[in-house]
């Protein structure tokens, strides 16, 4: 990419991806962006983050690569339209060679970039919404249909939302890349000799056996089935009444919920409500078994995560949840909204501790041949390269895909 310096001559600078985000906080997808900057070679690709909502100071020091700006939009709820010139005018001024949104809430921002002659516009679904979990609302079908032109190259995370693309929305399959999530096999690694002690937990008695989540205290990940889960667990199992504990990392709105539930079983001080932690690896080699009690899910980032730290995975059997557990040898699949079967695959392990360990160094050895970090950078910057190689091969100003 050429561009000019201040005495009008030409300069080589690595192309500019523009990263757009609903917010950029504590989550799967946000954890996704930064370990493709911090992985994507700099001598390839320059970076930009644009959240039309907040950034969160905390979270932006996970990013280690130099001069990443930020631009947070304060966007209020609805559509964007109101912020298209502000959008418009980030894009003229940045002069990015590819805008790369992600999820529904971020997708109309292709529009302003089409308009600003962005010549790359690369959408990426995640997830699904906690409005429509299981991909059937007209509404977000045809509001993803309207935009569909303006998109260069679509990226589903897991098969399910790639048949969603094709099938549902009506993209063509060769617009479509299907690309895995990847976890860091180096800082999520088991923890040798067993089980280690983790920072501020109350429950590092060797005796105890800890199950746990991670993610954002919100409808969509619903952590109270887990709580539900855990409080028949106890009331199911003498022994699991003595030695289970819960551990719930994350903050949001279903932490009062769940606090309540607690408290009313009269079981409270056998979970740690441990709020938000950027240790999360640490938390990992901490736990006997994760849990994932999603109603919808993408490809879970923290589901890679436990497999990764040598964890037993139990998990709702939504989205790309199957795409990553082998039932019965690294996990556990389990209807949605059912705490009772949540409860019984979780003593299921609990009650045979061996074939826990055994699974868990099953879903280590998938990860690391599966799901690396190097293996999903690959693919990004595949399709990156090849996008930005047609583009550069056009003579005109960027006009939405022909449908």
């Amino acid at each position: 990419m050429m561009v000019r310096d201040a005495d009008n001559r030409e300069t080589s600078r690595p192309p500019l991806i523009a990263h757009v985000v609903y917010s950029f906080s504590v989550g799967g997808l946000e954890n996704g962006v930064v370990n493709l900057i911090n992985r994507l070679p700099e001598e390839a690709y320059r970076h930009v983050i644009i959240s039309l909502t907040d950034v969160s100071p905390e979270f932006t020091t996970r990013i280690q690569r130099k001069n990443v700006e930020m631009h947070a939009l304060k966007k209020s709820p609805g559509h964007a339209l109101k912020i298209y010139p502000r959008l418009l005018g980030l894009f003229s001024q940045l002069k990015p060679a590819i805008v790369h949104t992600r999820n529904l809430a971020a997708l109309e921002a292709v529009v302003p970039a089409w308009m600003a002659g962005v010549p790359v516009r690369i959408h990426g679904e995640h997830g699904r919404d906690v409005h429509d979990l299981d991909g059937s609302s007209r509404k977000y079908r045809l509001l993803r249909r309207l935009y569909r032109p303006f998109v260069s190259k679509y990226i589903a995370l897991s098969r399910d939302l790639e048949a969603y693309l094709r099938d549902g929305v009506g993209v063509p399959a060769s617009r479509i890349e299907q690309i895995y999530n990847g976890v860091d096999t180096v800082r999520f690694r088991p923890a040798p000799g067993g089980r280690a002690p983790i920072s501020g937990s109350p429950f590092n008695d060797p005796a105890c056996w800890i199950v746990g989540t991670v993610g954002r205290m919100q409808a969509v990940k619903h952590q109270t089935n887990l709580v539900r889960a855990f409080i028949i667990a106890h009331r199911s199992d003498a022994e699991a009444a003595r030695r289970l504990r819960l551990v719930l990392v994350g903050d949001g709105p279903l932490r009062a919920e769940a606090e309540v539930l607690l408290e009313e079983a009269g079981i409270a001080q056998h979970a740690w409500l441990a709020g938000e932690r950027a240790d999360i690896d640490a938390v990992m080699r901490g736990l006997d078994c994760f849990v994932l009690p999603s109603l919808a899910e993408g490809i879970s980032n923290t589901i890679l995560e436990a497999m990764s730290s040598g964890l037993p995975v139990v998990a709702t059997d939504v989205g790309g949840n199957g795409d990553l557990i082998e039932p019965g040898s690294t996990g556990a699949l389990v209807p949605a909204d059912d705490p009772q079967a949540l409860a019984m695959a979780i003593l299921d392990y609990f009650r045979e501790p061996k074939r826990a360990r055994q699974n868990g160094a099953a879903g280590r050895q998938v990860v690391e041949r599966r799901f690396s970090l190097e293996a999903m950078v690959a693919r990004y910057l595949g399709v990156y390269d090849q996008l930005l190689g047609v583009a550069g091969r056009a003579s005109r100003q960027p006009e939405p895909v022909k449908e």
